[in-house]
């Protein structure tokens, strides 16, 4: 089964946006979910009804769940403790209050969780600012809308957030619905003034016009829309998507999964095979086939079966196959398919880094779009808002006032740390060149 046969089953709602489809589509992907709407087990054959259902119709037992060990492994290159940047600005006191914004608000975990769910191709951080405080909140794109400006496309101008909600929900939340009402809208906007909340509507009303929830509107007053919106990869099918990262896998992964599964099952069955017994009379056959040898077939003694059974040499052959397509599909999303004890070079931080090539090449575009398009854009909304915000902003128990983002940049470490030998062989090229008047002892 291909990625497009399996998300055409899928949950749709016709009331939702083709996008918002996609990206849930993709997040089930990502969280290991993507079979729980196929109702059958892996290893049930027969319908209630007692027809065959086929192997496309079933789900699978073996979830290898592949996408998201590519995922986890890029994302663990860009804001992990050892390879989270250095963030420079010309204001010294704009780097000292950034630097302790990080600690503070745990920057390298949100960003973590950020770019994690930001893989199936977007994601937003909301920026907010309670009691003097700067506080950060990562929010999938399923059901949010942006605007754009038009005369400055890298500007929003406004994200709308519009789902279903039962009423039950909301009667729990204190608003004023019938808990019994049914299905609800729920929606609320950001733009540069506020954040406007709108009373829920029942899904029935087709024309109905959100009316402003006073009481829950904010007005945060901060002259810019304070969502970063950040898209994953370069490409992608919308302006307002990057490109998954591991939707190229998709197919082949599912593909790996149901050869497991259907593998496990045939191993099973050969290890508990059916007995067979004949009689003269043939009493009893037609007894249910359900397998195993407590669910013995009884057969006439003229009649016959057979059992057929996968043996070593099989079993070993479709392991072979997983491999092939394990390796296909990280090749699709330039995971690592290299071993390291094939590895020539010696075990180094450069060799490191030829083992992980592919994978820091789909790292390298991730620091461009999490560190451009997403620390970067929160620094600067903290800068903003210190600007802004009556008495600054309280980072780790100090006020800060009018920062300056000025010269505001981020400086990314190596991708390993050096080990002996690559230090070993940096003081001796140092040495080499000095020796020989190419580098001078002041350079």
């Amino acid at each position: 089964m291909d990625w497009q046969s399996l998300s055409a089953g899928m949950p749709r709602d016709p009331d939702l946006p083709e996008r918002a489809f996609r990206i849930a589509a993709l997040t089930r992907v990502l969280e290991g979910r993507q079979y729980d709407h196929i109702a059958t087990p892996f290893s049930e054959e027969l319908s209630a009804g007692g027809q065959y259902v086929p192997l496309s119709e079933r789900r699978p037992s073996v979830r290898s769940n592949l996408c998201r060990t590519v995922v986890d492994d890029s994302v663990s290159l860009l804001f992990s403790e050892g390879h989270f940047p250095t963030i420079r600005a010309d204001d010294e006191r704009t780097t000292e209050a950034l630097a302790a914004l990080v600690k503070d608000r745990r920057l390298n975990e949100l960003l973590t969780d950020a770019a994690t769910k930001g893989s199936v191709g977007s994601v937003a951080i909301h920026f907010a600012v309670l009691r003097g405080r700067p506080f950060f909140r990562v929010m999938t794109t399923t059901y949010l809308t942006p605007e754009w400006d038009a005369m400055d496309p890298d500007s929003l101008v406004r994200v709308t957030e519009r789902y279903k909600v039962p009423a039950a929900d909301l009667a729990a939340q204190g608003y004023n619905v019938d808990p019994q009402g049914g299905m609800h809208w729920f929606m609320r906007t950001w733009d540069a003034g506020a954040e406007t909340w709108f009373l829920p509507w029942p899904c029935a009303k087709k024309d109905h016009i959100p009316q402003v929830d006073t009481a829950r509107t904010v007005v945060h007053g901060l002259g810019f829309v304070p969502i970063a919106w950040v898209r994953n990869l370069p490409g992608g099918e919308s302006s307002c998507d990057g490109a998954c990262t591991f939707e190229a896998a998709i197919s082949t992964v599912t593909d790996m999964d149901y050869l497991l599964s259907q593998a496990g099952r045939a191993l099973k069955y050969a290890a508990d095979p059916r007995l067979v017994i004949k009689t003269p009379s043939g009493e009893g056959a037609d007894r249910p086939l359900t397998g195993g040898a407590a669910n013995a077939i009884v057969i006439a003694s003229d009649g016959d079966a057979k059992f057929l059974e996968i043996n070593g040499t099989a079993a070993g052959a479709m392991l072979d196959h997983v491999k092939a397509l394990r390796a296909t599909a990280l090749e699709a999303v330039h995971g690592v398919r290299a071993d390291a004890d094939k590895l020539s070079a010696a075990t180094s931080g450069r060799a490191l880094e030829m083992l992980h090539q592919p994978l820091l090449w789909v790292a390298d575009k991730l620091r461009t779009s999490y560190g451009e398009g997403g620390l970067l854009s929160l620094l600067r909304m903290v800068c903003a808002a210190s600007c802004c915000v009556r008495g600054g902003l309280t980072i780790a128990g100090k006020s800060y006032t009018d920062l300056s983002d000025a010269g505001l940049t981020l400086i990314w470490p190596r991708w390993f740390a050096p080990t002996a030998e690559d230090r070993q062989a940096d003081a001796t090229t140092a040495k080499t060149l000095t020796e020989s008047g190419i580098l001078s002892r002041e350079t």
